[in-house]
């Protein structure tokens, strides 16, 4: 009774996208969810006050929305639900003067305004977006195939005869620029720079990192072409309507089911064990953990090479993040009226200041000025609040997993840098402070706010180490061929027929699905 062609250990967008694909094709498959609730980082709750509809953690799916796992499951997924609310200015910044920029999904309507603001500057932004578009082949098969895979080569190799190895390495130093050098060269106005410098923060990097430029121009790229959407009613929404899909197809989905080891013989892997000890047999298992996870806990450690091993153990993991959810008494009235409607707004001043924000995470320091990342889904789809009333997701992602001190020197920290309710709270108190300077009805128009640390993150979802949202650091030692460690290959294992996807994996995180479209596709 419990054996299975495909068993799934997790249940995040991954392994979602993975079941439905499978099942879709008469694979049978088990999907395991350690949690009270399948979901991973998708799950939806009125955790301040009844009647407000809060994405706790994931909320924004402009990378699922231009995924091929979309493409092939979005008739499936609106027959069982599925429905998303989008706007037409995805993202902005707002300044401390409250003067900015606001990104539209119009290429046309975002040049004419960049270079209203400062002549030349979207020319050159169009530039650029025309530069992306003439490699789109090669950039979206980097970010979204199996690298290590004859079809990669063959279009690696189409564009070394097309471009020639002169050109074609410029490309690929081309993409790895920074965030800050190709900001700082293409735009003269700070607002329009700013509007694009915290974007690479939301994928785990800062403006300082390699291939950061790169990820600003594919992010801005995609913005344009998708917006901001949200899925109507809550996330957890798209979580319902995967698993009435998979379930259609034959597929299953056990909760409280706590996956304790992957069982293997001669090499293979034959099954998982829950920590109560059910087993339950399968032909091929794909686990959606990070590295540490498969390689310290569910795996025998005979079963993985040294290299393997030393590497998992080495593997590093990014600064936490923290989320703040707000019920209000009325919508957020912006100093600058026109940003009630987008999705997405960052606070801040610009890469100086997210760089020096992240150093300060990077250093076990509370950030004096934290980049704010301001969400309003509500503007997107008001069934998500009574009649009249605001709703605010706000995340920061420049937290330290440990903390050393505050940068602002206000704040007392605990001696084991432990994330405590007092600290949590106060910074929390600091980013609403800041956050009123731009929204005056902020203070006084909250009914209730929920905030959790990155200890809270961790609690939710044992993937987010430290709270970091991302599977482990971004950094370029840790990314494209060699994510999630450089002794293996694509989602393979040292096991036969154990294959390992989610954020940790390539192409890493974002609520795209990507790794478990490219193991579904490949099995």
């Amino acid at each position: 009774m419990n054996k299975y062609d495909c068993i799934i250990v997790g249940s995040g967008i991954n392994s979602l996208v993975c079941a439905a694909l499978l099942s879709k094709k008469g694979i049978k498959t088990l999907v395991l969810e350690r949690n009270d609730r399948p979901g991973g980082c998708i799950r939806t709750d009125e955790i301040t006050e009844p009647g407000f509809i809060h994405d706790v953690l994931s909320s924004w799916h402009p990378l699922f929305v231009t995924s091929p796992g979309y493409a092939e499951l979005k008739e499936d997924l609106e027959k069982h639900g599925l429905e998303y609310c989008n706007t037409d200015a995805p993202t902005a910044v707002v300044l401390p003067d409250n003067t900015g920029f606001i990104l539209k999904n119009s290429r046309d309507e975002n040049v004419k305004n960049m270079n209203a603001i400062s002549d030349g500057d979207g020319d050159r932004y169009a530039q650029a977006m025309s530069e992306l578009e003439q490699s789109l082949d090669l950039t979206f098969t980097l970010l979204g195939s199996e690298l290590w895979r004859w079809p990669t080569l063959k279009v690696f190799l189409s564009a070394l005869f097309k471009l020639g190895p002169f050109r074609l390495a410029q490309y690929f130093g081309y993409t790895l620029q920074t965030a800050r050098a190709w900001l700082d060269a293409t735009f003269a106005s700070n607002a329009i720079s700013a509007c694009l410098a915290g974007w690479p923060s939301h994928i785990g990097i800062g403006p300082e990192a390699p291939g950061s430029g790169h990820m600003a121009r594919v992010i801005a790229f995609t913005l344009e072409m998708a917006g901001c959407p949200v899925v109507k009613g809550g996330n957890y929404n798209i979580v319902k309507a995967f698993q009435q899909v998979i379930e259609a197809n034959g597929g299953e989905l056990k909760v409280n089911a706590d996956v304790a080891k992957v069982m293997t013989g001669n090499g293979r892997a034959k099954g998982v064990k829950t920590s109560d000890g059910t087993e339950y047999l399968a032909d091929k298992v794909i686990c959606s953990v990070t590295p540490n996870q498969l390689y310290e806990r569910l795996l025998d450690p005979a079963e993985a090479p040294e290299a393997v091993a030393r590497q998992a153990r080495a593997f590093r993991y990014g600064n936490g993040n923290m989320q703040i959810h707000l019920a209000l008494s009325e919508p957020p009235q912006w100093q600058v009226p026109e940003l009630s409607k987008v999705a997405i707004t960052h606070v801040t001043t610009g890469s100086d200041a997210v760089s020096q924000a992240i150093n300060e995470a990077n250093c076990g320091l509370l950030p004096k000025e934290a980049t704010i990342v301001v969400g309003q889904p509500a503007a997107l789809d008001p069934s998500r609040v009574p009649e009249g009333k605001g709703l605010l997701w706000i995340q920061l992602q420049e937290c330290p997993r440990h903390i050393r001190g505050d940068a602002a020197g206000k704040i007392t920290v605990p001696e084991d840098g432990a994330w405590t309710e007092g600290v949590r709270e106060a910074y929390a108190d600091r980013i609403i402070e800041r956050l009123g300077r731009y929204i005056p009805n902020l203070k006084n128009s909250i009914i209730a706010r929920t905030v959790l640390s990155p200890a809270d993150l961790e609690a939710i979802n044992i993937n987010l180490v430290g709270g970091d949202p991302y599977g482990g650091a971004c950094s370029l030692d840790q990314f494209f061929l060699w994510r999630p460690l450089r002794a293996l290959k694509n989602h393979d294992t040292p096991v036969k027929n154990l294959y390992h996807i989610g954020a940790s994996t390539h192409p890493g995180p974002g609520l795209g699905g990507a790794s478990g479209y490219l193991v579904a596709k490949s099995l």
